[in-house]
């Protein structure tokens, strides 16, 4: 078996599906942004459909739809003609994928939207099919060759749409504004749930909190900071804002005499805080920025009102790394 070839082989794939994706890019015109906005103005789901290779791509995309703010179902059209075609409704969207744009599959959903007046947006590759013909907008893709040479595989072909496709999900997922907080609420689970967990979620609060006052005596303070076990205490006044921190370096620092000081006199002052709606992500970049292992949580960076504590190793728990 020839490395150099299969290394050919490799590159000529990625650079005809690239190509692809640039013919796509430059195809781009207002039938996107009429695809888009039919969408917007649907009170219902975007019901995606596709045959074979088209299918698997119509189910992905209507997994991006559903994740990013877009209530979408995959219907599968086999199954459409054997009763699902009534999982589509007055208000819904359809979207439909084939190459040819002459799926005999497809034939009865394409029949169902015209009779029941539900938006019908087309992706296909060939110009004047029957897919095309019949949607209220229709999105033709470049005539790009298949990776194969034979160039009867479907490849290219499945790049664009599914490119098409997530260009779609993504304009629709800006223009409403979608954050990282709403992707979260889809994605609880996994790698994404933890990336996007909020410092809310994860810090702790209430009796847990090492907290002291700033007349504290450091044999006092000491003792909070070995129950509470964070290797760190906030100092608060009676408001509960916070004034500073003391840590083991701070510890170091005033050894000498350490006992017959106040927690005031030994701690850093306006130490870096964090809110609780803030990512936790962003919490273990700027520990491992600062190289601390806690920040405290406060309810506004103005009022500086302790409600939390998270520790380093809370985020990395949670699968936050």
């Amino acid at each position: 078996m020839d490395d150099d070839a299969l290394l050919t082989t490799g590159h000529r794939v990625i650079q005809r599906e690239a190509a692809a994706l640039r013919m796509l890019d430059e195809s781009l015109g207002p039938g996107f942004a009429e695809a888009v906005k039919l969408i917007l103005q649907a009170r219902g789901r975007v019901i995606v459909s596709g045959m074979g290779k088209s299918g698997h791509i119509a189910r992905k995309l209507a997994a991006t739809f559903a994740s990013t703010g877009t209530p979408a179902h995959f219907v599968h059209p086999a199954e459409a003609s054997h009763g699902d075609l009534g999982m589509m409704a007055a208000g819904d969207v359809a979207l439909l994928l084939s190459n040819s744009g002459e799926t005999p599959e497809l034939a009865d959903m394409i029949a169902y939207t015209r009779r029941f007046q539900i938006p019908l947006i087309g992706i296909a590759g060939r110009a004047g099919s029957t897919l095309l013909n019949r949607s209220d907008v229709a999105l033709l893709l470049p005539q790009a060759p298949e990776a194969c040479a034979a160039g009867i595989v479907p490849t290219t072909s499945t790049t664009m749409a599914l490119a098409l496709g997530d260009a779609i999900a993504i304009a629709l997922m800006e223009h409403r504004k979608f954050t990282p907080e709403d992707f979260r609420d889809f994605h609880p689970g996994g790698s994404l749930g933890a990336q996007l967990s909020s410092v809310g979620d994860l810090m702790h609060g209430g009796d847990a909190l090492p907290l002291v006052r700033p007349d504290t005596p450091m044999s006092d303070t000491l003792l909070v900071m070995t129950q509470k076990g964070f290797g760190v205490v906030g100092v608060t006044d009676e408001d509960g804002r916070l004034h500073g921190v003391i840590t083991d370096g701070d510890l170091r620092r005033h050894m000498q005499g350490l006992l017959t000081m106040s927690a005031a006199a030994v701690m850093t002052r306006n130490p870096k805080v964090i809110l609780p709606e803030a990512l936790a992500e962003e919490a273990v970049a700027e520990m491992n920025a600062r190289k601390i292992t806690c920040l405290f949580v406060v309810a506004g960076e103005a009022t500086k009102n302790v409600v939390g504590v998270l520790h380093i190793h809370d985020c990395l728990r949670a699968g936050i790394v």
